[in-house]
């Protein structure tokens, strides 16, 4: 990626305010994230599946996890410092985000085929290669969305520009989770998997959804013309250090680290608390909802078991199956929910405040983990899903309450902390920051993939739905850390007119 000279933008003042953004333009900035978020959907529903299938057992399907957090931990922080530095003819941030799409694709493309693929190593390592592969490639495009939606959004639209990428986030976690059911159910393609094989609606969701991320990735990086370094706001491109040694660059960075804004501090532990929930939901909905909803033994998520026993029986094959197609279903509907609740999100954080509508979210979310528990009924109905009916334990039916609040929360985790803290970074380094940012995303679920998978088997016995119990204790502790939240003055400004004169074309 070729550099400007920062010395052709000194005519520019830095100070010149963004210009407005209509709707569409604002959306524009954002659509790739919904392809993105299809994609990592897909991920979050159906990697343990996926994994299960190839091999892996309660205990170490957290381990595996660690791949996503420590992908953002690694390629972040220096995606965000790079993009600062980058100016070529697709922008700033758009590389980037281009560059992490087309990686992504490729391990969607090989993952689910690794029993296939994998002829020298195990399917299950190379399974777990490929989901490093797409993790990787997520955290290379999500710093740049969050970046450029700080880069093109004025200040008194940015509530409004990080309710809109939550909005589109979610719209595209939907319609991946509930993918593979839908394949099963409507298409007709299988849902269940022999041992050491995936099954085909997964095989097949994991290939429409690299290329619905693919066409999304495509519409943001051609349709949003990125504003040159010096110009509306933004702070001219500085000369890379060319004799700059490791020494000095881990120098700076930790100097960055020492330096960082007090309100992305505090945002840390909030941040702790509620992605250390997240994490565990996402490894261990699907065993848990099997276990408690479904009522299949512990010992059916065992492959030593598993490999004693020899062929699953059908019973068992099928309720996993369903239990794993119904996991996409919910998640969906946690995800539909988080959309609608992003459309007025903005509106009550100028009405109330940014801290309480975050504080309350995650309150909503700590509730739903924990109602959970409740919702076990084995007594079997028929669901209408208005493309397809099927029949499912009324339990299952009673998961889409505790999504409401789950929904919520997770509206408000990808909106509300990034909205609290733009306004208070230094616009030269807004990238390197928000990738520094992700650290508090990242470590989080670094400690929960090394204790959550100990946890469940030494204290739960591998009940799989308390460690959902302990997440939502989690998600309250993270409602309750918000107090200690400062938010700054700029977070205060009001959404002006839509129909403001300044607004300008970004395609």
């Amino acid at each position: 990626m070729t550099t400007t000279d920062a010395n052709s933008n000194k005519n520019t003042s830095t100070t010149h305010q963004k210009p407005r953004l209509n709707f569409w333009q604002i959306w524009n900035v954002s659509f790739g994230f919904l392809g993105v978020q299809f994609g990592f959907a897909l991920q979050n529903a159906n990697a343990s599946r996926i994994l299960s299938d190839l091999g892996a057992d309660l205990h170490s399907l957290s381990l595996f996890w660690l791949v996503a957090p420590i992908m953002g931990l690694l390629i972040q922080p220096i995606v965000g410092s790079a993009s600062d530095r980058t100016w070529n003819r697709l922008g700033r941030r758009n590389p980037y985000i281009l560059a992490g799409g087309f990686a992504a694709a490729i391990g969607m493309l090989l993952m689910p085929n690794s029993a296939t693929l994998a002829s020298f190593i195990t399917p299950l390592f190379f399974g777990a290669m490929m989901l490093a592969l797409m993790d990787a490639s997520f955290n290379l495009a999500f710093q740049p969305f969050r970046a450029l939606v700080s880069d093109m959004v004025p200040a008194e639209q940015r509530n409004v520009g990080y309710s809109i990428q939550s909005f589109l986030i979610n719209i595209g976690a939907v319609f991946g989770s509930i993918l593979p059911f839908v394949l099963t159910n409507v298409i007709g393609l299988e849902n269940t998997a022999s041992a050491g094989s995936v099954a085909p609606s997964v095989i097949w969701a994991f290939y429409i959804g690299a290329s619905v991320m693919l066409g999304s990735v495509l519409w943001t990086v051609f349709r949003t013309k990125e504003y040159a370094p010096g110009s509306n706001g933004l702070a001219p491109l500085e000369q890379r250090k060319t004799e700059q040694t490791i020494s000095d660059k881990l120098s700076d960075f930790f100097g960055l680290m020492k330096t960082m804004p007090s309100t992305m501090k505090q945002l840390a532990l909030v941040q702790f608390f509620s992605w250390f929930a997240l994490f565990i939901m996402w490894v261990y909905t699907m065993p848990a909802i099997a276990q408690h909803i479904w009522d299949i033994d512990a010992k059916w998520f065992d492959p030593h078991y598993l490999e004693s026993v020899g062929i699953i029986p059908d019973n068992i094959a099928k309720a996993k199956g369903t239990a794993g197609d119904w996991v996409g279903i919910i998640f969906a509907a946690y995800s539909f929910f988080a959309a609608i609740a992003s459309l007025f999100m903005a509106k009550v954080a100028s009405t109330i405040g940014r801290k309480l509508t975050y504080s309350l979210s995650l309150l909503a979310g700590g509730i739903g983990y924990l109602s959970i528990m409740l919702m076990q009924n084995p007594e079997l109905t028929v669901v209408n899903l208005v493309i397809t009916q099927i029949e499912v334990p009324k339990g299952a039916v009673a998961l889409f309450l505790p999504m409401v609040g789950i929904g919520i929360a997770w509206a408000a985790i990808l909106a509300m902390p990034y909205a609290i803290l733009a306004g208070s970074l230094p616009v030269k380094q807004t990238g390197v920051y928000m990738g520094i940012f992700n650290f508090t995303i990242a470590a989080p679920q670094i400690v929960s993939g090394i204790f959550a998978g100990w946890i469940l088997t030494a204290i739960f016995d591998n009940q799989a739905v308390y460690i959902i119990m302990m997440a939502g204790i989690s998600m309250i502790l993270a409602a309750l850390s918000v107090y200690f939240v400062k938010d700054g003055v700029e977070g205060c400004v009001k959404d002006k007119s839509a129909s403001h004169k300044d607004e300008v074309t970004a395609s």
